[in-house]
């Protein structure tokens, strides 16, 4: 089976591709296989070695890379060895998404836009500690809000902060508001604390077009491993990947990764009252828990996407 993969090394698959899915599914399935992909994270593997590092039979190795193979997530070539030729195994994708929720409807199309991190229309309030990261640099001074609107902040991979707000707008197109059936955003996000802290709760609120969806209770801020696209120069005791959150406002109510959120509907949105769609996210300095935010860009963290919306519509 063959897998696109984009030049992030990531896959995303959905309920509409089952011949696709399934397989990565199950090949996902097996804490062996899933070993397998851990050491081939290191360095490319021959058959024998995978079998040896993992006590394994070859001939048992050797069905376990073939269902990995076949499933598009490592690449394996065949090259010559002392005795005879050998199957030599490497890593061909960094990341896996699967979308979980219910397809469009007949007669149903969906408008996907996806903004940089650093697009944001405005930053209010920020405090710190707070800074802007790009692919390969710091952008701005460290610890000052006024970083937030430095002329490269549109190459921003990564920003966080203690408390305030960023808003970004998005268009419909040529989209008739009347005819979204949902709206919905995601984004890779996490608490921010000194260094990281995997306990450090922090209240992450989410608005659209100026009403409040409800609150996410980040759990904590993550480290102890890289993330997955993180640059080579970021350092290893700092903040690393996030969690990919999904809201949804549909006709009946708010959903926060298909969880019932709030009583919030499309109509309480009044969509065609503007000419854009505003998002806003941020920590209230007066939240229960001011734990801060982390916000992954395309390059950073776990999963190579920035902020994006989903509209379903009408045809």
């Amino acid at each position: 089976m063959s897998i696109a993969a984009d030049e992030n090394r990531h896959i995303s698959l959905s309920l509409s591709e089952i011949e696709r899915l399934c397989p990565v599914a199950k090949a996902l399935s097996s804490p062996m296989r899933v070993r397998m992909i851990a050491l081939l994270s290191i360095r490319p593997m021959n058959v024998n070695e995978l079998a040896e590092a993992l006590a394994l039979p070859v001939s048992t190795a050797a069905l376990n890379v073939r269902q990995l193979e076949e499933a598009g997530l490592i690449s394996a070539e065949i090259q010559p060895g002392i005795r005879g030729a050998m199957k030599l195994c490497s890593r061909r994708i960094d990341s896996v998404s699967m979308r979980l929720t219910p397809e469009m409807q007949d007669g149903m199309s969906a408008l996907t836009m996806q903004l940089p991190i650093g697009s944001y229309s405005s930053a209010d309030n920020i405090t710190s500690e707070c800074g802007i990261v790009s692919e390969h640099a710091w952008i701005g001074e460290t610890n000052a809000p006024r970083a937030f609107y430095h002329p490269d902040r549109f190459r921003a991979q990564m920003l966080w902060f203690r408390s305030g707000e960023l808003e970004y707008r998005f268009s419909l197109g040529e989209i008739d508001p009347s005819q979204v059936a949902f709206i919905e955003f995601s984004m890779e996000m996490s608490s921010n604390a000194p260094m990281y802290r995997e306990d450090f709760k922090s209240d992450i609120h989410v608005a659209v077009n100026g009403v409040t969806l409800g609150t996410w209770v980040s759990p904590g801020d993550y480290g102890g491993r890289r993330g997955r696209l993180n640059p080579s120069w970021w350092s290893d005791t700092s903040s690393q990947f996030g969690l990919l959150k999904t809201w949804r406002v549909d006709g009946a109510h708010s959903l926060l990764d298909g969880e019932e959120l709030s009583g919030v509907t499309l109509g309480d949105l009044a969509l065609g009252a503007r000419d854009y769609v505003s998002l806003r996210v941020g920590v209230h300095a007066d939240s229960e828990h001011v734990g801060g935010l982390n916000l992954f860009g395309e390059k950073f963290g776990d999963f190579a996407q920035g902020v994006v919306m989903r509209v379903g519509y009408a045809k």
